[in-house]
């Protein structure tokens, strides 16, 4: 009969015992929200789409409720100000290294992806929410791999649709702008060079992509990439804590060897994962408010 799964204990003395431990403080608390629900349960834990739905913390069943997932957007958030405001706050002409990486990311989001799609002047106006948009997503994915949050505050949608939604009236608005109302639908939505009997099929499309694809494309990308890494996450580490701690003197602790080291290397790509959708959400940012500027798409 297999022994129940205790993520919380480490269960035989001798040599694992180190490595149980350090299981222990970081597996134990990546697979958290894995087992969370499942008191009182026997046996291995597989991670499902429940772990993004953590039980209220505060205000349960009101539209102010409060769970784990609030609280890592919280801490995020205040992490985000404080390094900004330490930053400000002892800025010196020759930057120390600290400085210099603040800046560095400013200067990543300023020049990378403002001045590269939308061009130094137009950049200008756009950098600060360009900037907002990269660094609060990056904040809150990083969360994913940090031992006693071990959730992306971007896993549920309501982040990831609010930044989405920001965009999409910021596109509007400059292309509204620029161009007049009805410019702006003209111009994407019956673009020139086209044979007209093709409109009845492209004006849809092109419809949908305004209102629902753009923004919706990015909401979702983000959601289904940083839900796929922590489920990832807790198989990983939850294996390798029952196989390696739970299962100690059985057969079945050579399987440890694999998922551990499979493990840490989803942990890194996990980081890798986390900068990446930053850039790619406000680089297509910069994109969609790029081509509502531009005279013709």
């Amino acid at each position: 009969m297999a022994r129940p799964f205790r993520p919380f204990a480490v269960t035989r003395a001798g040599p694992n015992d180190h490595l149980g431990v350090l299981l222990s403080t970081y597996a134990t608390s990546v697979i958290l929200a894995a087992t969370e629900g499942h008191e009182g349960e026997g046996g291995f834990h597989t991670p499902s789409i429940s772990d993004f739905f953590p039980s209220a913390i505060l205000f349960e069943g009101t539209v102010f409720q409060i769970d784990r997932i609030w609280i890592i957007r919280i801490i995020a958030t205040l992490v985000l100000l404080s390094v900004f405001v330490i930053a400000a706050r002892r800025a010196k002409v020759v930057p120390g290294r600290f400085q210099a990486g603040v800046e560095y990311l400013l200067s990543f989001v300023r020049v990378q992806i403002g001045e590269e799609i939308l061009g130094k002047e137009n950049a200008k106006r756009f950098v600060p929410m360009l900037t907002t948009i990269f660094l609060s997503i990056l904040a809150f994915n990083v969360t994913s791999v940090i031992p006693g949050l071990n959730l992306a505050g971007t896993s549920r949608i309501g982040i990831p649709l609010l930044l989405a939604l920001w965009v999409f009236v910021t596109y509007w608005a400059v292309g509204i702008r620029k161009h007049g109302l009805g410019g702006y639908l003209k111009a994407n939505l019956f673009p020139p060079g086209v044979p007209w009997p093709i409109y009845f099929i492209l004006t849809p499309i092109e419809l949908l992509q305004l209102l629902i694809i753009r923004p919706g494309s990015l909401a979702v990308r983000l959601v289904a990439n940083m839900v796929a890494g922590h489920i990832m996450l807790v198989l990983c580490f939850a294996a390798t804590q029952f196989f390696v701690v739970d299962s100690a003197g059985t057969g079945l602790m050579a399987f440890g060897v694999l998922t551990l080291p499979a493990g840490i290397f989803v942990t890194l790509f996990e980081l890798l994962v986390a900068f990446l959708q930053a850039y790619i959400f406000a680089l297509l940012a910069a994109v969609y408010i790029n081509m509502s500027l531009e005279e013709e798409h």
